[in-house]
């Protein structure tokens, strides 16, 4: 050993029970039509879109940053999904966490600022199991996603109804994790092991491969992730493609979309000069232009999660309310 190490077995983790926590259960929204219409000519696009892919049996793939759920917009992505309008969902290792924490205590979300200052901060005993249940899911040659939705879909978890991983484990909807070591809390824990992370999230990203493979003819939206989103999705569909077109196949006609709230320029279908700022958001650069220069369509859906995702709902599911 030629540098030395952090001793992780120095580390003090306490229960869930001692910390205060930003978001409760009661911060999720409720399921049901919005009042107040969101205007948006890009969804108003997007809604026909997936309509007509569900409809031929093409995917409609979600790819989600950890702020839709802190955002308190579980029930509508969880009832999209018990609709058979959404085929996959992708999350990052601190989706996966809130989603976790959301189910098993009715509550969620840690100040950075105040327990950072004591070095606190991630260190939560209950939150830390999941590595062990990482383990177990390496050692079923099982994915992240599938084997957390199967232990969240359980009594133990007395609010798994507001869980999406476990409503991927109850409607056999493949929802994956993509993580990057050194991120999330749990990485922080003495019992996490970076060689069952790594395997376990690398079998969630072939099985999100596999799920792009079929992309043709269907929609792919990336709510929310400004990192994680575009570079998996990337490769994912260089790795679709480059099998694809040995069979003289394509996978070039489908829809993208991206929802978060920076300001873009009015045609989000070019590329900017690197002498933009907008040139380095991976989102539009990779999920707006360059993956669906081939013949697909793109559009971007400017707001905030508590509006965006219940108007998307809406226009899916009651298109009649206004």
């Amino acid at each position: 050993m030629r540098h030395p190490r952090f001793n992780r077995q120095l580390l003090r983790v306490l229960p869930l029970a001692d910390r205060i926590h930003d978001m409760q259960r009661s911060d999720v929204l409720p399921l049901e039509p919005q009042h107040q219409p969101f205007p948006s000519t890009a969804l108003d696009a997007l809604v026909p879109a997936i309509t007509a892919a569900r409809a031929t049996d093409k995917p409609v793939i979600i790819i989600m940053g950890a702020h839709v759920i802190k955002q308190g917009t579980s029930r509508y992505i969880i009832d999209l999904m018990e609709r058979g309008l959404v085929t996959h969902i992708a999350l990052n290792g601190a989706g996966l966490i809130h989603d976790y924490e959301l189910a098993l205590i009715g509550a969620t979300t840690e100040s950075v600022a105040a327990y950072i200052s004591q070095g606190q901060f991630g260190l939560w005993t209950e939150t830390g199991v999941i590595n062990d249940h990482i383990h177990s899911a390496t050692s079923r040659d099982m994915g992240i996603g599938e084997y957390l939705g199967s232990v969240i879909d359980s009594p133990m978890f007395p609010y798994r109804e507001l869980s999406i991983v476990a409503a991927g484990h109850r409607l056999g909807i493949p929802v994956t994790v993509h993580v990057s070591i050194g991120q999330d809390i749990i990485h922080e824990h003495p019992n996490c092991d970076g060689a069952s992370l790594g395997a376990a999230s690398y079998t969630d990203f072939l099985i999100f491969t596999h799920s792009v493979s079929q992309l043709e003819g269907g929609v792919m939206l990336n709510i929310g992730s400004a990192v994680m989103g575009p570079e998996v999705y990337l490769k994912a569909l260089a790795m679709a493609r480059n099998v694809a077109h040995q069979n003289d196949q394509h996978i070039a006609h489908f829809t993208t979309a991206v929802f978060d709230m920076v300001t873009l320029p009015d045609d989000v279908r070019t590329e900017v000069p690197k002498s933009e700022p907008a040139y380095y958001y991976r989102p539009f650069k990779t999920i707006l232009v360059r993956t669906v220069r081939d013949g697909g369509t793109s559009m971007y859906v400017c707001g905030d999660h508590r509006q965006t995702i219940p108007a998307l709902w809406q226009g899916l599911c009651h298109p009649d309310i206004e």
